[in-house]
């Protein structure tokens, strides 16, 4: 990549002096990042949401199926399956590990640490129980009006790891998403000039189109908790509480499924 002359001092204390990477250099680094991992996913949803659009009927009746069999009947075959999808998953999240520190920073210029732990715990609970509980009433509205995929958040075999592999999902997933498209973007997006507002709504969105193959009940939702969790982020500089609130949703999404499906009337299932 191209280096411009000069070195450049990250406004963060305590953080190195480093050479300043060129705007373009920025944006490309950014977009590789992105294509490696939710602005792909975003691109994949918005085809899955228009095959399910065109599909004909109401999209109530249609699935979004999330964690499913790999090998179905073979459970050790899928067992390593579903490891390797969550570990691979993790790879963008390694990456930006990278560049953070080839810039001379770290994961822990985000947030993404174990410096405030008994913070990121109760923080994070506080946000999972106001944002997850807010969050199933207007899944269960959107689905009910016709705007939203039923979600299947787990399709499992009944086998001794698969209340550990949701888990392990949930967290996956918190780590994924609140690293790259919360610390990550914004972090690049400030250096690359963008506006906060400009910044808060490019995080929202892409957080809203890879949720878009659930309907527009997930693009809606999900964006309204980008903003929620951007507006928390400027305010704490961590991603710590973001990564416990998210993984705690997730978990209880995933594991409450697997539990109460089937057995209570309100729980939309297919």
């Amino acid at each position: 990549m191209q280096v411009e002359a000069g070195p450049v001092t990250d406004s963060r204390p305590g953080e190195t002096t480093i050479p300043a990477l060129s705007r373009a250099a920025l944006r490309t680094e950014t977009l590789i990042v992105l294509a490696l991992s939710l602005g792909a996913s975003g691109v994949s949803a918005l085809i899955s949401f228009v095959g399910s659009v065109t599909k004909g009927g109401s999209l109530k009746h249609q699935a979004a199926n999330l964690n499913a069999s790999a090998a179905p009947g073979r459970p050790w075959l899928d067992l390593t399956w579903q490891l390797f999808d969550i570990a691979t998953a993790l790879v963008p999240v390694v990456l930006v590990a990278y560049l953070l520190f080839r810039e001379g920073s770290s994961l822990r210029t985000i947030g993404f640490d174990r410096r405030k732990p008994l913070f990121d715990l109760g923080w994070g609970a506080a946000i999972a129980a106001c944002v997850g509980g807010v969050g199933i009433v207007f899944y269960l509205f959107a689905q009910g009006s016709g705007a939203n995929l039923t979600v299947v958040p787990e399709s499992l075999p009944d086998v001794w790891w698969k209340y550990p592999v949701l888990v392990v999902s949930a967290v996956q997933n918190a780590i994924l998403e609140e690293v790259v498209v919360v610390g990550y973007l914004l972090r690049r997006l400030d250096r690359l000039g963008w506006t906060p507002m400009a910044a808060l709504a490019g995080s929202a969105l892409l957080r809203g189109s890879y949720h878009l193959y659930q309907g527009l009940g997930g693009f809606v939702g999900n964006m309204v908790m980008g903003i929620v969790f951007v507006l928390l982020y400027r305010r704490w500089g961590r991603v710590g509480p973001l990564v416990v609130a998210h993984s705690l949703m997730d978990i209880g999404a995933f594991v409450g499924y697997a539990v109460l499906a089937g057995h209570v009337s309100w729980l939309p299932t297919i």
